[in-house]
């Protein structure tokens, strides 16, 4: 009998229209191909264990997304699945933004994603480690270093950080959106340099 999460039922109920009929015929499909399935919440989401990590959805103001664990894994001879978001892909999950039911893949297709999920975890099948990626060479902008060197104290600190703190600061203030918000990081990272701090998300202003 399959295993139910009563938190997924009113996660269902309290979606948009367009996406209950979506979401049931999901989670339908997800146990009928994989009976073993055990439902949670994760990240606010629905989540699907089996022996680790397994598939998931989701619901938003005007589209649903579904997404597997190990979807790179899994064999799609008819092209369903694609990229997640931020590695190319126009959805958080697997198989795009879907507005109706009719956008998801035929029941069979689904079935069989989810029977070669369960496998994979059957197996112990392991995702391929990510390639690391070389940092590139850290380049601080001149006015980053007038600014630095303006304050004696934070001059000092700031000479004596690890390459990897002097990245957290450069890159935080460089990658500032709009000129107001880099001065403002600016003026901050010279102040908690100078009073030796380490840049962490702790201290991060939310702009």
């Amino acid at each position: 009998m399959a295993k139910k999460d009563k938190r997924i039922d009113v996660y269902i109920e309290k979606a948009q229209p367009f996406a209950k009929p979506i979401l049931k015929k999901l989670r339908e499909l997800i146990h009928k191909g994989n009976p073993d399935v055990e439902e949670t919440i994760k990240w606010g989401m629905p989540s699907f264990d089996y022996k680790g990590p397994f598939c998931s959805f989701a619901a938003f103001k005007e589209h649903a997304v579904f997404g597997f664990w190990k979807y790179k894994l899994i064999k799609d001879p008819n092209g369903y699945l694609g990229e997640i978001f931020n590695k190319g892909g126009d959805a958080m999950g697997n198989l795009g933004r879907m507005s109706n039911v009719n956008d998801l893949p035929p029941d069979a297709a689904v079935v069989d994603f989810v029977r070669q999920a369960k496998k994979l975890n059957d197996d112990s099948v392991k995702l391929p480690a990510r390639p690391k990626k070389p940092k590139k060479e850290l380049v601080i902008p001149a006015y980053f270093i007038k600014a630095v060197r303006g304050n004696k104290k934070a001059k000092t600190v700031f000479d004596n950080f690890s390459p990897s703190n002097k990245r957290e600061y450069v890159e935080w203030v460089t990658e500032a959106k709009t000129d107001d918000t880099r001065q403002k990081r600016l003026d901050t990272a010279v102040e908690w340099i100078a009073e030796g701090k380490i840049r962490n998300w702790k201290y991060l202003p939310k702009k």
